[in-house]
């Protein structure tokens, strides 16, 4: 038998996945975004510039990139972000220079952001965005796990929980819903959802040359 024949064929080229997960704070998208990334070496997460202070263990350049004000808004008047948005007083916002670079290489980027990120993302590469709202599966698991966090004040907890419900209306408006209720098993939804996406026509760059080359192959007996 011709080895040719059962070799596996080259990667078909495709342009990357902007993946977004978005959720009320402590209904799990953080958690969902590591485990999607420890086990997934294809996707990188985009690293979101901030005018909020580091909390205990985060580390400038792998968490989130920390910035000042003036530094923020120079940045936006430049068009240097794709998205932004005021979260609880402090700015948020993801570069537009390495997300670019990575989805035309290829490769898949993920996007720990609020509703209002994904909307002007949705604005400008509507065609690469896969949307994911992470649900709690009840308030009171929310509450639960805010305040389990010890990261924030009694009254920072009791605004996020306050502003949870408005962020929660927004659900409609994504490509996905995950109830988080049990963590492998919304890990493993995730996982399929990327799967799926990878997959689809419109994003395999390389899928009508490889169509051609298959034809060309099956009428020449090659």
């Amino acid at each position: 038998m011709n080895s040719a024949a059962t070799s596996p064929h080259p990667p078909i080229a495709r342009r990357g996945v902007l993946l977004v997960l978005s959720s009320p704070s402590g209904a799990g998208k953080t958690t969902l975004s590591r485990a999607l990334l420890e086990g997934d070496g294809g996707i990188r997460l985009s690293i979101s510039v901030t005018t909020r202070k580091p909390r205990p263990g985060e580390v400038d350049g792998a968490d989130y990139i920390f910035v000042d004000e003036a530094r923020f808004k120079a940045m936006r008047a430049d068009a240097e972000l794709l998205e932004w948005a005021t979260v609880f007083g402090n700015s948020y916002g993801t570069p537009r220079a390495p997300v670019e670079a990575a989805i035309s290489r290829g490769e898949d980027v993920l996007f720990d952001i609020d509703w209002q990120g994904a909307q002007q993302l949705s604005e400008k590469m509507a065609g690469d965005l896969v949307r994911v709202f992470i649900l709690p599966p009840s308030g009171r698991v929310l509450e639960t796990r805010l305040k389990g966090r010890a990261q924030d004040p009694p009254d920072v907890v009791a605004k996020r929980m306050a502003e949870a419900a408005a962020e929660i209306s927004h659900w409609a408006e994504y490509d996905y819903v995950i109830v988080n209720a049990d963590l492998d098993t919304s890990v493993a939804g995730l996982k399929s959802i990327l799967a799926a996406e990878r997959l689809k026509r419109d994003r395999l760059l390389g899928l009508s040359q490889f169509v051609r080359d298959l034809q060309s192959g099956l009428e020449t007996g090659v």
